[in-house]
């Protein structure tokens, strides 16, 4: 029989196998997540060509890993033919054009699609509007019958913004088990705007999607398991961006071991100039959660631009756009936010003339993301046994949901909505 001491032995010991496990775990997928080249990072639009774009989405069920290796029953918004994903697709169209959304939904009950901020929407060829049995409200909108229904739903995209569409049926529910996407309307002004006003331009290919969400595991097994779920018991203990956990999120598009989410996180960017790069990156933030989150971005003020489809400016068109060290973003909000990284300080400067002394490499405490060198663009000697996660004397800032207890995956910290802004120097990485 073993003491009370020696049981207390072997916990602990069981316990450090746990995080070393653990932590093995996280940095092998942080060097999967960074291994891919090219990387295939930022906005993935779905786009139809025609003049007036039609998309047919359907609702599927499937699986979705999670950072703490556990896998979680959903439901999600895919393309017709195509395999289940999480989020929904990001649907990008041009201002003034008539769009045509098309519905099959395959779940056991009936579903839908609402699409806040767009005016005179029709389902079938009607003005949508509520469902009712008697004098109970059943649907925020028309719906596609369970088991094999269909609904067309046409809009005009008449005003430029960053829009979610999202199911109106059940809606606490359905949207928490998945079905939500987000619209991007382009202005009139053309594809490198925000809005259509001249001070919204950014460069087309630093454009990034931070899409919040969160998970009740206990409602998803419900689901799974075809039982009734107690909303009045609803509680997240998973929060995810782009329906990913960290280290996922800074993986590449479509990364080939997370087949049902596509989407990354991290933003690439190259320093900003005047003269050869003269144009701030662009942030989508969209939060489909039922809480507040205050989103911060480490070093990287934002220029609010626009917030559910409106831009930042008084009724003569003044400019009220605002800067923000933390991005709060409300439940069913977006918010458009260009930003951009200069070097302020020298840090590409020569090193000989930088006026300040670097420590010896022995007074150094190195992250995984160091470079050895402190100056964009080089490299430099590490510590011995340290390996390093850098390519190029790249610089990596990090961005989180600053709702810290957020930061989790039922109990394992230092996940969920975690990215980082990766600075590449001047031309890229060779």
């Amino acid at each position: 029989m073993l003491s009370t001491k020696s049981k207390w032995l072997r916990l602990g010991m069981v316990m450090m196998i746990l995080a070393v496990t653990i932590s093995l775990a996280l940095l092998l997928n942080t060097r999967k997540a960074l291994a891919a080249a090219p990387h295939n990072v930022g906005l993935v639009c779905t786009t139809d060509a025609s003049s007036n774009p039609t998309f047919t989405l359907e609702t599927q069920t499937g699986y979705i890993t999670l950072s703490d290796m556990n896998t979680m029953f959903m439901w999600g918004y895919s393309m017709s033919g195509g395999e289940f994903q999480y989020p929904g697709p990001v649907l990008c169209v041009n201002q003034g054009q008539i769009v045509t959304i098309v519905l099959h939904n395959n779940l056991p009950e009936d579903s839908s699609i609402m699409f806040p901020g767009q005016e005179n929407v029709l389902a079938d060829g009607s003005p949508a509007q509520p469902q009712f049995n008697g004098t109970t409200l059943t649907s925020l909108t028309n719906v596609a019958a369970a088991n094999g229904g269909s609904i067309t739903y046409r809009f005009t995209a008449d005003h430029p913004g960053t829009f979610i569409y999202e199911s109106g049926t059940d809606t606490r529910r359905q949207v928490g088990m998945g079905l939500f996407g987000v619209l991007i309307v382009r202005p009139s002004m053309g594809s490198g705007y925000v809005y259509n006003r001249a001070d919204s331009q950014f460069t087309k290919n630093e454009e990034f999607l931070a899409i919040l969400s969160e998970i009740d595991p206990y409602m998803h097994n419900a689901a799974e398991a075809g039982q009734p779920f107690d909303m009045n018991t609803y509680h997240p203990r998973y929060w995810l961006l782009n329906g990913r956990g960290f280290p996922d999120t800074i993986a590449d598009n479509f990364a080939s071991w997370l087949p049902s989410q596509p989407y990354g996180a991290l933003a690439l960017i190259q320093p900003y100039d005047a003269s050869v790069h003269p144009f701030p990156a662009l942030e989508h933030f969209v939060n489909v959660g039922t809480e507040d989150y205050p989103f911060h971005p480490h070093g990287q003020n934002g220029l609010v631009v626009g917030r559910d489809g409106h831009p930042m400016e008084g009724s003569a068109g003044q400019d009220l756009s605002m800067e923000k060290f933390a991005i709060n973003i409300g439940p069913g909000q977006t918010w458009d936010v260009l930003f951009k990284w200069y070097d302020a300080e020298g840090y590409t400067a020569n090193p000989s003339n930088f006026p300040v002394t670097i420590p010896d490499i022995a007074n150094q405490t190195m992250g995984m993301f160091y470079s050895g060198s402190p100056f964009l663009g080089q490299k430099g000697a590490l510590l011995p046994g340290q390996s390093t996660l850098n390519q190029c004397g790249e610089y990596y800032i990090i961005s989180h949901n600053h709702a810290l207890f957020q930061l989790d995956a039922w109990g394992q910290t230092m996940s969920g909505p975690i990215t980082y802004l990766r600075i590449d120097p001047p031309g890229g990485c060779p």
